[in-house]
């Protein structure tokens, strides 16, 4: 009998939530229209501003959501498996933490 290993493609942590994740970035898309939108019609600039920190959130929301995704999987996966893999793993997590800091 030969030995046959499956390859299983790999799933991105986040897969599960896929939808969601579309749904909130079409409302982000949304409201990055209704900014240009905005200033197109030279709307006051303090209700311009409360726009883009609500979209900010919105964005920092999605982007803290697919960083514990990453963690919750991809991280603790290449942890689970040890060598080089999971240093780099930790690294990437690390740097899009901040990233995400200082933005």
């Amino acid at each position: 009998m030969d030995d046959v290993t499956e390859v299983v493609p790999h799933q991105h942590g986040y897969i599960h939530q896929k939808d969601d994740y579309l749904r909130r970035l079409r409302r982000i898309e949304g409201q990055a229209r209704g900014l240009q939108r905005m200033v197109d019609e030279e709307q006051y600039c303090i209700d311009i501003l409360t726009q883009v920190s609500a979209m900010t959130k919105a964005l920092q929301s999605v982007a803290l959501g697919l960083l514990d995704e990453h963690i919750a999987h991809c991280v603790v996966d290449a942890v689970r498996e040890g060598g080089p893999e999971a240093e780099v793993k930790l690294k990437e997590a690390s740097d899009a933490i901040a990233r995400l800091v200082r933005s």
